[in-house]
């Protein structure tokens, strides 16, 4: 979980899809529908770090023999304070297989809602390129 941290820590997105397994399963806070595979999930995972500013983890929970961990983060968009968390899963080569995202309050969840929005051609864009 540490490598992923330091990832998005350094805004590094090869990085970040490095940690992430073929078959992850990607859960927005503002979407029902999951996403699923690394290339979208990266992606997508591209698009926050253009959008969220002044991004920080401030706690980390573990679980499950290091299996499950919380990641708990505050962020900006435009004006918008945001608090959230990233829940994530890892399978048995220690990659991320499942990613859920919850934020609050419900102003952050409609900015991000819609700063993704704006993103998503491109998130699709770079997904298809792979």
């Amino acid at each position: 979980m540490i490598d992923f941290r330091r990832a998005v820590e350094a805004r590094d997105p090869d990085a970040i899809a490095a940690t992430l397994a073929e078959d992850v399963v990607f859960r927005s806070p503002v979407a029902f529908k999951p996403y699923p595979g690394k290339a979208l999930t990266a992606a997508i995972l591209r698009g926050v770090l253009r959008v969220f500013e002044d991004f920080r983890y401030v706690r980390e929970l573990s679980g499950d023999g290091g299996r499950e961990h919380a990641l708990l983060f505050e962020a900006r968009i435009g004006g918008v304070a945001v608090e959230g968390c990233d829940f994530v899963h890892l399978d048995g080569k220690g990659l991320i297989d499942e990613f859920t995202v919850m934020v609050r309050p419900l102003s952050a969840a409609q900015a991000l809602a819609a700063a993704m929005a704006e993103e998503f051609e491109r998130i699709q864009r770079e997904a298809a390129a792979g």
